[in-house]
């Protein structure tokens, strides 16, 4: 019977390339048989998928959306079938034309108590107060963006080309290895390093040389950090404006499941339309807001309910394809530098789970006169609570060994802010295939569980 449905329902909706009233859709089963059944009807109508993904039961096809709409509601049901959703597409959120500087690190000045060849934006969040105990040491972060190229202070590990399988991960845009630079870069040499230098970078070149990418990419992406043991995912990037994406939520529930922290930008929309974006809005996420180094949310920071915590995100001096160094500014700088700080405590003790990585991150947040939690959730981040709970006491960072200078950094301050947060209840804008389900409460307990997966406890 479920096959009879699957054929009633895309005999006449699946195309096998782009044409007229056709676009990129994702279908979700809810088991291995209806998934398997589809595969195989299509093999027999010689119609190839964009892309099939086995392990979420996900396939990604181009359809006849008037079709769909007439097929959908009376037939995807019996036949197994999760959601049918547009394969939406996804952006970076730097600011365009961002501003390149010379070779030179950037002055310090106001940043503190800050080592030789580090930038302030890294002192900002205290991670020198760390390096004494640990750099990140074995803890693997990947970074999903457009790739991540060879840089003179940098170590990629290994990663994966997720929109081509037949090219190399290496960075063909410049985003992704400005954002592993302020996660990991190594700090060798006198050069400037990152949060966490010497943790172990992974690229995930699902984004295009724009900046842009499909979410099937991205869902391919997580499944292979998932594959791969990875305990960080930096996601700098989000849904385009008025597009949500329950595939994409429950490729992100999978892989908090799995026990992989996943840091999220909150966009760059600032106060103009009280929401932030996807994937940073799903519960699973920390998302991150931007501050500048006056210590002020960014003006283009996005607001509403959501937010976790915030971190430097303007004029932040990074890496850059062929080993050079810019400035940008956008969201997606500050994800990474909390990308880096989750990559310390788990350091740490590596037997926290993303939640309780999560919470330690906010209960050492500083908070911002002037702001409330809407614009910078927790606060801004602060690290050496990780040194200060385990009684080590900061001494040079291993990056300033060639200086031989005593770094005595400011001392921590600790606040612990419990809150609750509500999602934005938004419709839909895939197919609607099953009865509407409430949205599921922001960063709350596991028994607010997300539209599919059941949280683990």
């Amino acid at each position: 019977m479920a096959q009879l449905h699957l054929e009633k329902l895309f005999g006449q909706c699946v195309r096998t390339s782009a044409a007229k009233h056709t676009s990129r859709h994702l279908i979700g089963f809810r088991g291995k048989t209806s998934y398997n059944q589809l595969v195989q009807y299509l093999e027999r109508k010689g119609i190839k998928p964009i892309k099939t993904i086995k392990s979420s039961r996900v396939i990604c096809c181009y359809m006849n959306t008037r079709s769909l709409k007439n097929k959908a509601r009376i037939t995807s049901l019996p036949a197994g079938i999760k959601f049918i959703e547009k394969d939406a597409r996804v952006r970076t959120h730097a600011l365009p034309a961002g501003q390149r500087s010379g070779a030179r690190r950037r002055n310090n000045s106001g940043a503190g108590n800050c080592p030789d060849h580090a930038t302030w934006n890294i002192c900002r969040v205290q991670a020198p107060d760390v390096w004494a105990k640990t750099e990140g040491d074995g803890v693997r972060v990947a970074i999903i963006d457009t790739g991540i190229a060879k840089h003179a202070n940098l170590a990629i590990a290994g990663g994966i080309n997720t929109t081509n399988s037949k090219s190399s991960y290496y960075d063909d845009n410049g985003h992704g290895t400005h954002v592993a630079g302020i996660v990991a870069a190594t700090g060798k040499d006198g050069l400037q390093p990152g949060v966490a230098p010497k943790a172990s970078l992974y690229a995930i070149k699902a984004l295009d040389h724009e900046g842009l990418g499909y979410i099937s990419d991205i869902i391919e992406g997580i499944n292979w950090c998932i594959n791969n043991k990875i305990q960080v995912i930096n996601m700098s990037f989000g849904l385009l404006p008025g597009e949500q994406s329950a595939a994409l939520q429950e490729a992100i529930q999978k892989a908090y499941n799995n026990g992989i922290v996943c840091v999220a930008s909150a966009g760059n929309s600032g106060t103009s339309n009280g929401r932030i974006d996807e994937p940073a809005s799903f519960s699973e996420t920390i998302s991150v807001a931007a501050s500048n180094q006056k210590d002020e949310i960014a003006s283009y920071s996005s607001r509403g309910e959501g937010i976790d915590i915030t971190a430097p995100g303007t004029n932040i001096r990074s890496l850059t394809p062929n080993s050079g160094y810019v400035e940008m500014s956008g969201t997606s700088m500050s994800c990474p530098h909390v990308a880096g700080g989750a990559a310390l405590v788990l350091a740490a003790d590596k037997s926290l789970t993303p939640d309780q990585v999560s919470k330690k991150l906010k209960s050492w947040a500083k908070n911002l006169n002037g702001y409330n939690q809407q614009a910078q959730g927790s606060g801004i981040m602060q690290l050496a609570g990780i040194a200060a709970e385990s009684g080590a006491q900061p001494s040079e960072p291993l990056v300033n060994r060639r200086k031989k200078r005593l770094f005595r950094p400011p001392s921590s301050r600790q606040k612990t802010r419990n809150r609750t947060k509500t999602a934005q209840a938004v419709k839909r804008t895939s197919t609607s295939l099953e009865r509407p389900r409430r949205t599921p409460t922001r960063k709350s307990a596991p028994a607010a569980a997300s539209r599919f997966v059941k949280k683990a406890k």
